[in-house]
């Protein structure tokens, strides 16, 4: 099982990015899908989880409005719409896959991948 985010990169303040959580081995859709961030000298945080009972989404204070999961079964992918980008959301985005529930610490997840760099800067 691999889960790989992608689709990071360099955009200015105000700016937007999308994000892709693909996986191979594993269909998405059984899953809770949690995006987590871990900026420069931070911890890793969850940002946002799409539960797999009901599809109920959560959002941390510092993304909600602006930042937006969505999934596309057919792609077996899960993508972060993210808008209005600030210089405090650098950091690198990670993906994971738990069979149950969103968790709120990033090794309690059953399947994880390494994560892509997001950098907001002028």
């Amino acid at each position: 099982v691999q889960l790989q985010a992608s689709g990071g990169g360099l955009v200015q303040p105000g700016g937007s990015l999308r994000l892709s959580c693909a996986a191979t081995g594993v269909t998405l859709a059984d899953y809770a899908i949690g995006w987590f961030r871990q900026a420069p000298g931070k911890e890793r945080e969850l940002i946002s989880c799409n539960s797999r009972e009901h599809g109920t989404i959560h959002y941390v204070d510092a993304v909600r409005g602006r930042f937006t999961i969505a999934r596309d079964n057919a792609k077996n992918t899960v993508y972060l719409q993210m808008l209005s980008l600030k210089p405090e959301d650098t950091a690198v985005y990670y993906c994971a896959a738990d069979w149950r529930l969103c968790r709120p610490s990033f090794s309690d997840y059953d399947y994880w991948g390494r994560g892509t760099l997001v950098t907001v800067s002028s």
